[in-house]
């Protein structure tokens, strides 16, 4: 006797894209980090924690949404949460161009878990 597996619908478009959206931000934020620990002491406190949070966060959020977890709205809502607080602490050195890029990535997170977490998952 076999059994069928449950089928499990694919993500909608919205859930992508807002998925794409904190894996390139996870992304650019390690790069980021990155960068700052060779630059040496350069970095400020409050922006290497905003980096990490916003590291640890976007990639968490994306995880859930993909295995559809039942927290992932609120999950977006802290996403978006962290990503200001990142993009805010990263313009404070508005003349470093991967401060700037890392920056906009947080934003345009933000913006996409913002939507996802008025949206059912």
């Amino acid at each position: 006797m076999t059994q069928q597996q449950p089928t499990v619908e694919p993500l909608s478009k919205e859930m992508q894209d807002c998925v794409q959206a904190c894996m390139e931000c996870h992304g650019v934020c390690e790069e980021t980090m990155s960068a700052c620990l060779q630059t040496g002491g350069e970095a400020q406190t409050r922006i290497m924690r905003a980096l990490l949070d916003c590291s640890d966060m976007t990639r968490s959020c994306a995880d859930m949404m993909m295995r559809r977890s039942p927290l992932a709205n609120e999950m977006c809502m802290m996403c978006a949460q962290a990503c200001d607080l990142c993009a805010e602490a990263c313009m404070s050195m508005p003349d470093d161009e991967r401060m700037t890029r890392c920056a906009e990535s947080c934003r345009r997170c933000s913006e996409t878990c913002r939507a996802m977490a008025g949206a059912p998952m």
